[in-house]
């Protein structure tokens, strides 16, 4: 089984569209077109299940850099995706953060003082 990305896919392609174009290459076990998960519209990428290895390269071969519905496909083998970690901003970094002690910083426990010069 190998898995291969499809990327510069027209936005109006739909699954079974793609199945029929890498169909004539080997046996298709799944196509899945990427959404975003706010809008739910297509991202332009794609990732596509071929049951056979040597069908598969035959594919990538065959339709890397050829036209589909108007825009040259990019077709290879799927990378696994990279471990980021867990948690938010892991390694982020950037953005501003106040250390304290500002005019604002009301953490002080010590009484107010006095606005009389001190002359």
């Amino acid at each position: 089984m190998k898995n291969l990305f499809v990327g510069n896919l027209p936005f109006k392609s739909s699954e079974d569209a793609l199945r029929v174009h890498f169909a004539q290459f080997g046996e298709v076990a799944q196509v899945r077109i990427m959404t975003d998960r706010d809008t739910g519209k297509p991202r332009g990428f794609a990732f596509v299940e071929m049951n056979n290895d040597d069908e598969a390269q035959r594919a990538v071969a065959g339709l890397n850099g050829k036209d589909f519905e108007g825009r040259p496909l990019t077709v290879n083998e799927a990378r696994p995706k990279p471990d980021r970690g867990f948690g938010g901003n892991a390694g982020g970094g950037g953005g501003f953060k106040r250390r304290g002690g500002g005019r604002d910083d009301f953490r002080v426990a010590s009484p107010r003082q006095s606005r009389e010069p001190r002359w």
